[in-house]
């Protein structure tokens, strides 16, 4: 246990929440800029004063242990808490630049809000919001053109990530018609990985259903528009689906769909100098996205609609 005059030294929570970041000791050295040698030494010595241990070590490099997850939740806060301490009274600011990746269907309610007032607090980072399908974006992460990124996690590719929330994918339809009943489905969709386009066809793969793509855009609101007029179906979150929509499930013929999980995953190397913009900005989207996403505002003002309003 850790003696009543102890102190645990703050440097050495940062290696470890980018241990827990990037799974990996080596990518560690590297965003710290230290030997793989100091890093080890560093998280023996951290598991050391904690008396308990942090991280279990394997072949494919390393994970946290329920005590490990536990401290991290902490030094999050206390890093935070330290970072605003110092900045508010040494008249510093956190600076560097944040490149983040969000999938296009959730842009606007992010724009409403949560990436305003992230601007709004820090005024000296410069924040680089980059919005595709969350296949792409998983890519741009993986060949570090991106710092962090929100993707949902099928047809992806990654591993891990921080749970943000659970999206509800439902099939959707014009309100007036039965276009979904056609011999060939016609389906209304994004480009090639997108997770909602992979559980479309996915499902209806799975009981033969034949179908054909007749609009694809990178859009979300070109592909509602799409839906809307009677073109095509496609797959939405619940909460997009508008009041010229009608959600769709089995008794229409269709398929269940499979659940989704939205999760925040970091790039292996963040630029060390940015690392605390671009903490700062993760801390924010787990305040803001948790449980609800991006739909957490209609939680917060008492108001749970359960359909977007038509744009």
């Amino acid at each position: 246990m850790i003696e009543a005059s102890s102190t645990l030294d703050l440097e050495l929570l940062r290696t470890f929440q980018v241990v827990a970041q990037t799974g990996s000791l080596a990518a560690t050295a590297e965003i710290r800029h230290r030997t793989l040698s100091a890093i080890s030494m560093q998280m023996k010595r951290l598991e050391t004063e904690l008396d308990v241990r942090l991280l279990e070590r394997g072949s494919r490099g390393v994970s946290l242990t329920p005590s490990g997850e536990v401290l991290l939740r902490e030094a999050r806060e206390l890093l935070r808490v330290h970072d605003t301490l110092v900045s508010r009274f040494s008249g510093e600011r956190l600076s560097g630049r944040v490149r983040l990746g969000i999938p296009e269907d959730y842009a606007r309610e992010l724009l409403d809000d949560t990436l305003p007032q992230f601007m709004a607090c820090y005024p000296g980072i410069l924040l680089d919001v980059n919005t595709d399908t969350s296949g792409r974006l998983a890519r741009a992460l993986r060949k570090r053109q991106l710092d962090l990124a929100i993707v949902l996690d099928h047809a992806t590719g990654l591993e891990g990530g921080e749970t943000l929330w659970h999206p509800t994918p439902v099939w959707a339809g014009p309100i007036q018609g039965a276009i979904h009943r056609e011999a060939v489905v016609p389906l209304a969709v994004h480009p090639e990985q997108c997770p909602y386009r992979h559980l479309a066809i996915e499902g209806l793969d799975s009981i033969q259903r034949p179908w054909r793509t007749v609009f694809t855009s990178t859009s979300i609101h070109a592909v509602e528009k799409a839906i809307e007029t009677g073109m095509a179906i496609g797959v939405l979150d619940r909460e997009r689906v508008t009041t010229a929509m009608r959600a769709l499930d089995e008794s229409d013929g269709l398929p269940p769909i499979r659940r989704c999980v939205a999760r925040l995953h970091f790039a292996q190397a963040i630029d060390v100098a940015s690392q605390p913009a671009v903490e700062a900005l993760a801390q924010l989207l787990r305040e803001r996205l948790h449980g609800r996403g991006p739909w957490q505002r209609d939680a917060l003002s008492g108001r749970d609609t359960g359909q977007r309003p038509r744009a």
